[in-house]
């Protein structure tokens, strides 16, 4: 097979990267080689690629600069609602590509550093990820982001810069091991610190009610330092802003009077202060009560809802009196979108502000607050909800707690005057759940106040509705709405596979881009030969460009013409890479017993991280290396199946192994995962998906037709079935002679000679107690990987329902996504016009 082309000679036949202009070119240049000069003359004479990509990094934000100035200065003048939207996490990834990409510069920056004698691809390289997320719904905030700026909305995210990320997975003997991620080690030239902007955030401290209001006193002050980023749409000269908070001690900490003689002891606490901002707390959909998390969730709150307070005030328009107490239009001009619970303090501290600061009556501030805010929920697994112990609030936010048990008894009041009698509906709606232990239940005080609460796609949604808020949805129904999540095209399509990005303007322009929709202009060449050809041939060379990849970083060889069967995400039981252990296993031990049969090659990549205080996590993952030690090593097996776990998944390793994937493996239990992106972009990207109906693959399998996926095993209702009559693992143990083989296996030590009872924790949760039922789907799952198996033997068949796949895959831009939050819950409209870019004057 002819080696890949090398990416200089690909990107330069790539249309939709945009014309390298000569001007463009010699601009690019020259700006590098200042930009160089200026770096290396500072300190060295001998340029490392380090030098190089801060020189591309800074010639790039050269460009961006004044489209980001002209941006704010429109939204000053023209004074639009303003949409906040406030996460703990965003999970940006890269920004360089992306950057270019958005700016319509990535020939030019490509042809001028490949005429320096530099690679783009190596400078690329050297960028770290921000990995300020651990999942789905950190990476959700970055593609919302990309879609506000594209679609013109002036919106702002507000977060936390974590000094430390989601750490760097290492896998030694076969277990994670957590490193941290020193992200900001060599200066990060995307970000720009506005120490002008800082504020104070207050903790602890007392409250006196007195004849003037209520005063929050002798409070403990953290700064929040802001660092603004910026977000530019795609060729629209849109560049809006992210804005995360540093923390940083006062210089008078602990330097008060009660403090006299130890100056020493005093400068070093100031690390207690700024600890708030040190590190993500790395789990997905698991809730950690800890103190720290909380001081975090409201020191993003308090910084950022001063700011907003402010911008509302300062705009050109607002209210007309001179010191603006008019905080009527307020819901008028500002949208806050809470991300989750995290955030959910918001809904007191705006009170809080309103009531105690600017002297709204309460009832008027509720009325604001709650045509203000709006909740997405992320999530129905129990153990993910914040119920944050009274005791700690008592002590770290005295004045929010009075708060939320004033709004709860309104709350309850007005149900108890519509349910008389029902006690139990009372206890059931509380924002204040009674116990051993008093708690808050953040997503109750989410509901309550906001006008708008939205899950992530149309069956986590129904789920929200039908179970887990139920008694909210019979007292407002028209507060619940859905919001199918999407991915943004440009960094999940352009950026990261050009090449299918070409073939597919080659047939129908390039409004795909910025509408996703006008994929369903390729449903007209599902039987066209050559683009069949187009479509395989990109795919081949996405796998023999990965196949590269794996191993020149890892030293591991996989066969590229082997289906490369992928399952990328955060390791949970609720996912079930159990499920895709045990159909290994049993592949693997179908080939033992029959090894002159003819078998479809396999390459079974797994990849994720798990938390760290996750025991079974971490044991799945052990389980996935020793499984791949014992078949990769079996000459009997030679390259027709081999299991590889892929270290430390991450957005720019995902921007690598999903363009190269045949089959997309989305496997949770119905009814566990709210919504999933990933398995938005294997579609996007060519690969065709197993999957239970769940979360968005009923939406996919919806668009596409069921028939173009590989739907199997229990819906919704069966799973409910089963927990009415009692899930018995043990009898599928009894009754499926090949899953017995494989449990027996993993029981034995076959995979871990060594330590023959390694998975006995693994083993007994299959056997005993399984929440997510893996058994239930394994007979359903080995017999669709068959039909898989069949298919892949028939590369036309299967590269036509790739392209009905592609195709059927424009409901899943999170374009769409956004504008539908814009027109249904934030009250505004996306323009479509361009701001003039710096170079032209102004309207």
């Amino acid at each position: 097979m002819a080696a890949p082309l090398t990416d200089g000679e690909r990107r330069k036949q790539i249309s939709v990267r945009g014309i390298a202009g000569l001007g463009d070119v010699a601009e690019v240049r020259k700006s590098f080689n200042r930009h160089l000069h200026f770096t290396l003359v500072k300190d060295r004479n001998v340029a490392t690629p380090r030098d190089y990509y801060f020189a591309l990094a800074h010639t790039v934000r050269d460009h961006l600069v004044g489209r980001w100035i002209r941006t704010q200065q429109h939204y000053y003048e023209r004074d639009p609602k303003r949409i906040y939207y406030l996460s703990l996490e965003f999970y940006m990834g890269r920004t360089l590509q992306n950057t270019m990409v958005n700016l319509g510069l990535q020939n030019a920056c490509d042809e001028a550093i490949y005429q320096l004698g530099l690679d783009v691809e190596e400078l690329e390289e050297i960028e770290e990820d921000a990995g300020l997320g651990n999942g789905g719904l950190g990476r959700l905030a970055a593609c919302f982001l990309d879609s506000m700026a594209t679609l013109g909305l002036a919106a702002y995210g507000y977060g936390i810069r974590y000094e430390f990320g989601i750490f760097n997975q290492k896998i030694v003997d076969g277990w994670q091991v957590e490193e941290a991620d020193d992200w900001l080690r060599y200066g990060n030239p995307w970000e720009k610190a506005r120490p002008e902007y800082m504020l104070p955030v207050h903790f602890y401290g007392r409250v006196d009610h007195t004849p003037e209001g209520v005063k929050w006193i002798d409070t403990q002050v953290v700064l929040a330092m802001p660092y603004d980023t910026p977000v530019p749409g795609y060729k629209n000269n849109t560049v809006n802003t992210m804005r995360l908070w540093s923390a940083k001690a006062p210089n008078d900490f602990n330097l008060q009077e009660f403090n006299v003689g130890d100056y020493i002891e005093a400068v070093l606490d100031r690390n207690l202060a700024e600890n708030i901002s040190r590190v993500l707390y790395p789990n997905d959909n698991f809730f950690e009560g800890k103190e720290l998390r909380l001081k975090q969730e409201y020191f993003v709150v308090a910084a950022t809802l001063q700011d907003i307070i402010r911008r509302f005030k300062s705009s050109k328009f607002g209210c007309r009196d001179p010191v603006r107490t008019c905080f009527e239009t307020f819901p008028d001009k500002v949208a806050i979108q809470l991300n989750d619970t995290h955030p959910a303090l918001s809904i007191p501290e705006l009170m809080r502000i309103l009531v105690d600061v600017e002297k709204v009556d309460w009832d008027k501030a509720w009325e604001i607050t709650k045509r203000t805010c709006a909740y997405t929920n992320h999530t129905v697994l129990p153990e993910a909800l914040e119920r944050w112990p009274v005791s700690m609030f008592e002590k770290l936010l005295p004045r929010h707690l009075e708060i939320i048990y004033a709004l709860n008894q309104m709350h309850l009041d007005r149900v108890a005057a519509l349910y008389p009698g029902d006690i139990d509906r009372l206890r059931r709606m509380s924002v204040i759940e009674e116990g051993d232990c008093k708690r808050i239940n953040m997503a109750h005080l989410c509901v309550i106040g906001s006008h708008a609460v939205n899950g992530v796609a149309r069956i986590h949604s129904d789920i929200v509705k039908n179970s887990v808020f139920k008694d909210f949805y019979e007292l407002e129904p028209e507060k619940f709405q859905n919001k199918t999540n999407g991915i943004t095209p440009r960094r999940w399509l352009l950026l990261c596979n050009p090449g299918l990005a070409e073939v597919i303007a080659e047939k129908i322009g390039e409004g795909f881009i910025t509408d996703l929709s006008q994929l369903k202009k390729l449903l007209d060449f599902i039987n066209n030969e050559s683009f069949i050809r187009d479509v395989a041939k990109v795919k081949q060379e996405n796998k023999m460009k990965f196949a590269a990849y794996l191993e020149e970083q890892y030293k591991v060889k996989i066969n590229p013409s082997s289906m490369f069967d992928v399952q990328v995400k955060r390791i949970h039981e609720y996912k079930r890479q159990l499920l895709n252990c045990l159909h290994a296993i049993t592949l693997y031990n179908r080939i033992r017993s029959d090894p002159a049969k003819s078998f479809v090659p396999r390459t079974i990549m797994i990849g994720g991280k798990a938390a760290p205080g996750y025991h079974m996590a971490k044991m799945i993952i052990k389980l996935i290396t020793s499984i791949g030690e014992v078949i990769n090593n079996d000459p009997y097996v030679g390259d027709r199946l081999k299991v590889i776990f892929l270290e430390n998944y991450r957005v720019s390793l995902a921007e690598k192994v999903i363009p190269a994937a045949d089959l997309s493996q989305q496997i949770s239990t119905a009814g566990t995962e709210a919504s999933g992106t990933g398995n938005m972009k294997f579609m996007v990207n060519g690969a065709l998906t197993i999957g239970t109906m769940d979360g968005a693959n009923v939406e996919m399998a919806e668009e596409a037709g069921e028939e173009n996926l590989f739907i199997f095993g229990m819906r919704v209702e069966d799973v409910e079935t089963l927990d009415r009559q009692g899930y018995n693992a043990q009898a599928y143990y009894e009754r499926l002679p090949e899953l017995r083989q494989a449990v027996d296996q993993i029981s034995s030590g076959f995979f871990s000679p060594r330590d023959p009872s390694c998975f006995r924790d693994v083993v007994n949760m299959l056997m005993y107690h399984d929440r997510f039922k893996v058994f239930a789907d394994y007979e359903a799952y080995i017999n669709c990987q068959a039909q898989v198996d069949q298919l892949f033997m028939d590369p036309r068949e299967w590269t036509k329902k790739v392209i009905k796949n592609i195709a059927c895959s424009g409901k899943f831009s999170s374009d769409r996504t956004i504008t539908e939050y814009a027109q249904e819950i934030w009250g505004v409209e996306p323009s479509a016009t361009k701001i003039p870019p710096p170079n032209l004057p102004r309207d």
